[in-house]
């Protein structure tokens, strides 16, 4: 059997090899961005709960969703929205066998996460 030495060569390749293209980077985001709004439909969840429960309750979640905590976790929450559904709205194409190009699926990541951006500040601006 020939001599091989394991000890100066990694086991596999690791991501600090690799240079992930932006659609995986957005298939990832795309996951973190669903959790994400699993965490704040909780909050929605807790914030109206504690209406229903009485005004001393309400007034501590509403005095930490009002907060900067709550400020940073709504504008999140709006960016995880729209990049959500943007790419969304790319794995619903998808799903109809069109658009698998690498050009295309390069442009149709560019073009949602533009998409998202116009929309966070749209959102922002109106709400």
């Amino acid at each position: 059997m020939a001599d091989v030495n394991q000890g100066n060569r990694p086991l596999s390749p690791h991501l600090q090899a690799y240079r992930l293209p932006l659609n995986a980077k957005l298939s990832i985001l795309h996951r973190i961005t669903g959790v994400a709004m699993g965490f704040s439909g909780v909050l929605i969840v807790w914030y109206f709960l504690a209406l229903a429960t009485g005004p001393e309750y309400f007034e501590t979640a509403s005095a930490v969703l009002t907060s900067w905590f709550g400020d940073i976790v709504f504008f999140l929450s709006i960016c995880a929205l729209w990049l959500h559904f943007a790419n969304g709205v790319r794995h619903l194409i998808w799903d109809t066998g069109s658009h698998f190009g690498q050009k295309t699926v390069n442009r149709s990541a560019l073009i949602g996460i533009g998409f998202a951006v116009v929309m966070v500040i749209v959102t922002i601006i109106v709400g």
